[in-house]
């Protein structure tokens, strides 16, 4: 059976337990690293010949397993398996399997990395058949464990990772996908770090583009090369050293190479940026022509190092913080110098806190060489808003991604809060200062309160005339809530109470909703019979991309409903639940295999714990083919709770200090029979004895309720099991698609349909409340309370 992908990534996070303490997050993500480098280059190179990676004669994985329990295993690690390994590849830098000061000494260090090295032996963890063509599940596992060790790297060690979701807009606007892509294409990032960005920018073209990075850290320059390998991109260039003291990459003349595209996530603000050269006299004259960037501060030396990394139309994207749009002195002659060279293309604001080496708000700058001296403007976009809290950190939501992606290709200026090209006059007028709040104003509008409203009763038309997208909709809604009152108010029509019934049961509401849920209706068949077409071999990258697109543009230009919500709806899921499920389909087809569920007790002892099945779990086939028996349990179930509510009432009743149940530590069967025993004969206690065996009778009723729900709970659980035997793939397909994906999918897009109608519900009675009491009635109030007070300190012997 094939591993779940959310599995792969708990089994290799589980090898980072085993160097925890040691070590901080920063040192240890090589380790780990590299035993994922050395299993998958193993798994997929040793003994092919011709391979673009060389696996010496006794360095494979499978030779590293076998220095398991070793007394000498790290050194022998070293000299055995990483020594061959890189010295063979050409792979610099790696880390020291034999360092006392990270792994311990003595037998800690050999149970260590017999530890890690045995999690990697998982046979689940089988990478010989990883597919590299645009679904590599490693390549994403070796992605999750680089965000999760920056997440615990600090502020000062997590620069190495640049977030993917950041990437993916980078790769996705910079225009890579273009026709003008083919194999001889050219990408570079001179800050490459792990390689993380470079990646997703030739994942993103079309063609086999030729991937070219330079990273000053020599241990992450080491990571960025492994990067490659696990993204199937082993001919890519990766060299270390300091781009602005010495690029690496030359033309056959000696000066900076050029390249199609420039990618880079720099060190923010750089304040050693010039160090080993002289600023003044740069011999790669990236300064020369705009303007020589201060010496404390490197931001713009990392750009116009992209600059003169371009080709004549070159395009390229840099994340720099908001600093370099409006600081002034040098880098404000360097911006101006910039924007009358016609090189910015775009500015798009991104939210606080989303990298992992800062907490401050950053943008990415489009540059574009292309066609520049004709450029009349610049498109910018202010996406600081649009994130959700991910622990300590902000992340970009898909939505947030596609939203970002869609307007800016699209030059999109439809809300002007969100984007807009700004002429370049503007901007001269603003003396070059490109501070994205001065062009585009995203502040959400004040819900300003009306004074003669207040004063004088009455709700705003303009508050009302503000709910416009639901009028254009239900044009006669308006009239149903509303009435009139005097020029420029309004009054409610009707009780507040009946406000979510009048607009729920409106004709034109319902024929909306009616609309809508054909609408999703509609999706819902065309999809369901997509998924059910897929088969073994499949790739999920592709199916969600489809169906995510399609779902987008089924919802486009549709009144009240945000499309990008509904989309988000569907990423949600599948991030969750759906992706795993078609990671399955693809490794094995449509089988709905079962499994025992094994756990250790705090004895070490295995405890069964029953069984489960991944692609259709046991609650969709009783759902589906014993719903009568899960009925007559749930009946079981309700029976029991009321008995238990008797015995809890009944026990608060004669609970007292003169009750039936006083005298009882617990009560409990042995305890109440016991109590009965001593009160036999007692007259007296005749009412207390019929509460006890009352009580003793529900306890009776309780044991058989819960013998007979126990065993038809085993009953349905064997039915169930023994139905997944019989099931043929149709049926399989039906649970997964319709009983499962679907439903989850429906419920949480009807769900944004409830949204709209309860966001005009709220809003509505929000106004009604707010001006439904004015200042004449609150004096009147007032003194009518202020009355009473008085005739109470009356009757109470004081005069006010």
């Amino acid at each position: 059976m094939a591993i779940k992908k959310s599995e792969l990534y708990s089994s290799l996070w589980q090898s980072c337990d085993e160097l925890r303490g040691g070590m901080d997050a920063s040192q240890y993500k090589d380790y780990v690293l590299v035993l994922l480098f050395v299993k998958y280059v193993s798994d997929k190179y040793a003994g092919v010949p011709y391979a673009p990676i060389s696996i010496p004669r006794g360095s494979s994985f499978n030779d590293m397993v076998a220095l398991k329990g070793r007394p000498d295993i790290g050194d022998q690690i070293n000299k055995k398996i990483i020594g061959p390994l890189a010295k063979a590849n050409k792979l610099s830098d790696m880390p020291d399997f034999n360092d006392p000061s990270k792994l311990g000494s003595g037998q800690e260090i050999v149970d260590r990395l017999t530890n890690l090295i045995s999690i990697f032996e998982n046979k689940a963890l089988d990478f010989s058949k990883n597919r590299a063509e645009g679904d590599d599940i490693l390549g994403d596992a070796y992605e999750y464990l680089m965000r999760h060790f920056a997440a615990e790297s600090g502020k000062s060690k997590g620069q190495f990772y640049t977030p993917a979701e950041v990437s993916r807009i980078m790769a996705q606007i910079i225009g890579i996908r273009g026709p003008q892509t083919n194999n001889g294409t050219t990408v570079y990032d001179p800050t490459c770090g792990s390689g993380s960005l470079l990646l997703k920018v030739g994942d993103e073209a079309h063609a086999k583009v030729t991937l070219y990075g330079q990273e000053k850290d020599s241990a992450t320059s080491g990571l960025a090369r492994m990067n490659m390998i696990l993204h199937d991109n082993p001919t890519a260039e990766i060299k270390q050293g300091n781009t602005i003291a010495n690029p690496m990459f030359a033309d056959e003349f000696g000066g900076i190479k050029t390249f199609d595209y420039v990618v880079a996530n720099p060190p923010f603000s750089d304040k050693r940026w010039s160090t080993g050269i002289d600023p003044l006299n740069d011999p790669h004259e990236r300064f020369q022509h705009f303007g020589t960037p201060p010496a404390k501060q490197g931001d713009y030396a990392y750009l116009l190092h992209i600059i003169r990394s371009l080709k004549s139309a070159g395009k390229g994207a840099c994340i720099l913080p908001h600093g370099v749009l409006f600081r002034g002195n040098a880098e404000a002659d360097i911006r101006r110098n910039l924007i009358r060279k016609g090189y910015i293309k775009g500015i798009i604001g991104l939210p606080a806190n989303l990298f992992y080496g800062t907490g401050i708000p950053a943008c990415i700058i489009l540059i574009d060489k292309e066609n520049a001296h004709s450029r009349k403007g610049i498109f910018m976009i202010d996406a600081s808003s649009g994130f959700i809290k991910d622990g300590p950190k902000n992340r970009l939501r898909d939505c947030d991604i596609h939203q970002i992606v869609d307007v800016f290709n699209r030059r999109d200026e439809s809300d002007p809060k969100y984007a807009r090209m700004v002429g370049i006059e503007e901007i001269e007028k603003n003396d070059f200062n490109l501070n994205i709040p001065r062009y585009v104003d995203s502040q959400q509008v004040e819900d300003i309160q009306d004074i003669e409203g207040h004063l004088k009763g009455g709700i705003p038309s303009a508050d009302v005339d503000a709910l416009q997208a639901y009028w254009k909709v239900c044009p006669q809604l308006r009239q149903t809530l509303f009435s009139a009152n005097r020029p420029g108010y309004i009054n409610l029509a009707v009780a507040k109470q009946a406000i979510k019934p009048r607009i729920y049961e409106h004709p034109e509401f319902v024929t909306f909703i009616d609309g809508m849920n054909a609408l999703f209706a509609d999706w819902q068949q065309r999809s369901t019979q997509t998924l059910k077409g897929l088969q073994a071999g499949c790739h999920p990258k592709l199916i969600i991309n489809d169906l995510a697109e399609d779902l987008l543009g089924h919802y486009a230009e549709k009144p009240l409903i945000d499309k990008y919500a509904v989309y988000q709806h569907l990423m949600d899921y599948w991030a969750t639940t759906m992706q795993d499920d078609c990671y399955l389909i693809a490794a094995d087809g449509w089988k709905a295999e079962t499994y025992r569920i094994i756990e250790t007790n705090k004895k070490g002892k295995d405890v069964d714990k029953g069984w489960a099945c991944d692609l259709v779990p046991k609650q969709l086939v009783v759902n589906r083919y014993f719903a009568k028996q899960q009925a007559a349990i749930r009946e079981q179930e309700t029976a029991l709770e009321s008995v238990a509510a008797q015995m809890a009432e009944m026990e608060e009743e004669h609970g007292g200090d003169d009750g039936a149940f006083a005298k009882l530590d617990k009560v409990n069967k042995a305890n109440v029979s016991a109590s009965l025993k001593e009160i036999k004969g007692d007259k007296e206690a005749k009412d207390e004895a019929g509460a006890l065996h009352a009580w003793l009778k529900l306890c009776a009723q309780e044991a058989d309720l819960k013998k007979s729900l126990k065993e038809a709970e085993a009953e349905l659980d064997a039915l169930a099991y023994g139905k997944y035997r019989t099931l043929v793939e149709a049926d399989i397909k039906t649970l997964a698609v319709e009983d499962k994906w679907m439903a989850a999918i429906s419920a949480a897009i009807h769900g944004e349909m409830d949204r709209i109608s309860q966001t005009l519900t709220r809003r509505v009675k929000e106004l009604a409340e707010r001006y439904e009491t004015p200042l004449p009635k609150l004096v009147d109030k007032v003194a009518d309370l202020s009355e009473k007070v008085v005739a109470h300190l009356k009757k109470m012997g004081f005069q006010p």
